[in-house]
């Protein structure tokens, strides 16, 4: 981690901290010491210039800032690119921008994890589930730190499931929580291959929701993997929350487990640029990375007539990120062939809302389970 220093306007003396981004942003290299009397307008301007405001007054005056500031960035929206592509582009740079100049009023957390703020909540807890044990005073994002303790109250109350009986599942910061409910549905209602598989595999599992779902419909085995250590330990604890411990077990970090099985299932991020944070890795991969690894690597992980279900949405294909003709190319490439196809609507917010940049593509996304099988 990089070191960031501010003078105390007060005693004139100079602090250092530990700097700390979940996003990977670098340490500012101006930093001044703001409180309630910054008006917005000047926080804008110098969190434009690059400068980082120290926040030492009262919280919810430092929320209501944070909210001033975005409001400002706000006035320049994006603007529409001539082809879906471009307009995707400008608006990912646009978000870019936005999470830098909001990225720039931050705080101050003790060597205990305590925000010691006017009217501040009891981040300790949250903040030792996001971060880990305290290792002393560090610097973080106001906004980052606010994800942090919205992110701890979902793991606390968990997500309802239907797939599992209304059953919750309790994401883990920084894991992608099963709010889209329709990839899960078509896990939980596609035909099992016959015969029924004994054994099964999801890859890039997150919360093992996916896991819990195919060990439910009475696969007798399911090994569950993902690259990500918070994804791996959300998943053993949702399994055993289950009463699952038993029949799925989490292996990693890594792609594909040791051996084959009956059923492969893969729900890999659905667009191909590049993540800004460690949440949107469940959202973007450069490349499409994992969505390959998982094509070439399934017919040698495949028992004979063993089906492997990618599950992916067609909206990269909408917003001119990838083909329909390079996924079936992809898929035949890895020595596949399409056993069958079955489709549904996405039914999130986003879809039906005619003020995302995006809606003319999102209005026309469609999520499909993939039955694949090895050639021969």
């Amino acid at each position: 981690m990089s070191t960031i220093s501010w003078t105390e306007p007060r005693t004139d003396t100079v602090r250092h901290a530990r700097w700390h981004s979940e996003s990977a942003a670098p340490a500012p290299r101006r930093v001044l010491v703001a409180d309630d009397r910054l008006r917005a307008d000047t926080a804008h301007r110098l969190a434009c210039e690059g400068t980082a405001l120290l926040w030492q007054g009262d919280f919810h005056n430092a929320r209501r800032l944070l909210e001033a500031v975005g409001r400002r960035v706000d006035r320049k929206p994006p603007q529409p690119g001539d082809t879906p592509s471009e307009s995707f582009h400008l608006y990912r740079r646009a978000r870019g921008h936005r999470a830098r100049i909001l990225g720039r009023l931050v705080v101050l957390l003790a060597d205990d994890h305590t925000l010691t703020l006017r009217r501040a909540p009891d981040v300790r807890e949250a903040c030792a589930a996001a971060y880990g044990p305290p290792r002393g005073p560090v610097v973080v994002s106001l906004r980052e730190l606010l994800g942090v303790l919205g992110a701890h109250e979902w793991r606390r109350k968990g997500v309802e499931v239907p797939a599992l009986g209304g059953a919750r599942i309790h994401p883990h910061y920084g894991v992608f929580s099963p709010v889209r409910g329709e990839y899960v549905d078509l896990v939980a209602t596609a035909p099992l291959p016959v015969p029924a598989p004994r054994t099964a595999f999801d890859l890039g599992t997150g919360t093992g929701v996916l896991a819990a779902v195919l060990a439910r419909r009475g696969v007798g085995r399911v090994t569950a993997t993902d690259i990500s250590p918070r994804a791996l330990a959300c998943a053993r604890e949702n399994a055993r929350r289950l009463g699952l411990a038993e029949r799925v077990e989490v292996a990693g970090p890594g792609l594909f487990p040791e051996g084959r099985a009956g059923l492969v299932v893969c729900n890999p991020p659905w667009l191909p640029a590049r993540p800004s944070s460690a949440l949107e890795q469940g959202v973007y991969d450069p490349g499409g990375t994992m969505l390959h690894g998982f094509l070439d690597g399934l017919a040698g992980h495949l028992v004979p007539g063993g089906e492997g279900w990618l599950v992916l949405s067609d909206l990269a294909e909408h917003l001119g990120l990838r083909s329909r003709g390079e996924l079936l190319s992809a898929i035949e490439g890895a020595g596949l062939r399409v056993r069958g196809r079955i489709d549904t609507r996405p039914r999130h917010r986003r879809a039906t809302d005619p003020g995302d940049p995006l809606h003319a593509a999102r209005a026309r996304e469609t999520t499909s389970l993939w039955r694949l099988a090895a050639h021969g």
